[in-house]
């Protein structure tokens, strides 16, 4: 086995052979390897060179970019349309645009959020149809965890309790759970900012949940799970950009981008599946109804993972 060429540390040093597949360089050298297309002359990068590797695939000289949030943001489905007809090079990829503006939002969430949890145990009105968590004014001797699956597990007149739940989780709740008021208060801020670091896990989780109902109720379109799955990455992309519009905290912002996110996916839906008003709008109804079973299925599970570990 051949050793590897010593990489060169100033721009004046060359080499015999491309570092990268190896073939012999010939006389004049070239800028980059005619092979591979890797450059010739190595040497360590700059911070601005690190930074342009980073954006230069979003902020390019076409404006790939720029593009792409445009019709993202203001023409509703025509960049699963644009995807779907294949002009796709002229804008930033499905996958890689949610990810960039999720990141963006969650991280924006994580600024405002930072340091603003309370630390006192929030209460919860007992007569309430949510069922995740119940706290009776705050009475940390009165608690009830439940609802997915059937379980019940807390506490009643200080008493633990624990049904239809694995030991080994019902032993780590009733540590949670038989604390005094001021460790219930630490703990439940800790769970706040748990459940935020889960919020993208949970997010993507959902993704694919998402593509699948739209497979169901558009079964009559006859398209791909994944070509459903692109208008579910487009569609929470600019779910995620309306998040950061409401980070902002102004009146009127927040207006904008409430009834954004209501009526955005209305007309993309219209448009990317081409049905008329009154064949898009129950089916719209069935993938809302779907969709939030998805997220209180995900969210309750992650809301328990979170709080027993």
């Amino acid at each position: 086995m051949m050793p590897a060429p010593p990489i060169p540390t100033e721009v004046n040093d060359a080499l015999a052979a491309c570092p990268n597949c190896g073939t012999a360089f010939t006389a004049p050298l070239a800028k980059f390897c005619g092979e591979c297309g890797q450059e010739t002359r190595l040497r360590a990068p700059t911070l601005l060179e690190f930074l342009q590797q980073f954006g230069g695939a979003y902020i390019s000289t076409e404006g790939a970019l720029w593009r792409t949030l445009w019709r993202l943001l203001l023409l509703p489905g025509q960049l699963t349309l644009e995807y779907l007809a294949g002009r796709r090079r002229r804008y930033v990829l499905p996958l890689r645009l949610y990810l960039t503006i999720s990141v963006l939002a969650l991280l924006s969430l994580r600024v405002v959020t930072n340091g603003k949890i309370e630390a006192n145990v929030p209460a919860f009105d007992k007569t309430s149809s949510s069922k995740a968590i119940q706290l009776d004014n705050g009475d940390t001797q009165n608690i009830q965890i439940g609802g997915l699956g059937g379980f019940k597990a807390g506490l009643k007149d200080g008493v633990f309790f624990c049904d239809k739940l694995p030991a080994s989780m019902c032993k780590r709740l009733e540590r949670r759970l038989t604390l005094d008021q001021a460790a219930m208060a630490k703990e439940m801020v800790q769970l706040s900012e748990r459940a935020l670091n889960n919020i993208g896990t949970t997010m993507f989780v959902l993704l694919p949940c998402f593509a699948l109902w739209l497979k169901l109720i558009f079964w009559d379109k006859r398209l791909r799970y994944t070509e459903h799955l692109t208008f579910a990455l487009h569609l929470h992309a600019f779910w995620f950009a309306m998040v950061m519009l409401l980070l902002i905290q102004s009146e009127a912002l927040s207006t904008v981008a409430g009834i954004a996110a209501l009526i955005y996916p209305l007309i993309a839906l219209q448009r990317v599946y081409r049905c008329r008003w009154w064949s898009t709008l129950p089916r719209a109804f069935a993938l809302f109804v779907l969709n939030l079973s998805s997220i209180s299925f995900v969210f309750a599970s992650f809301a328990l993972l979170t709080l027993v570990s």
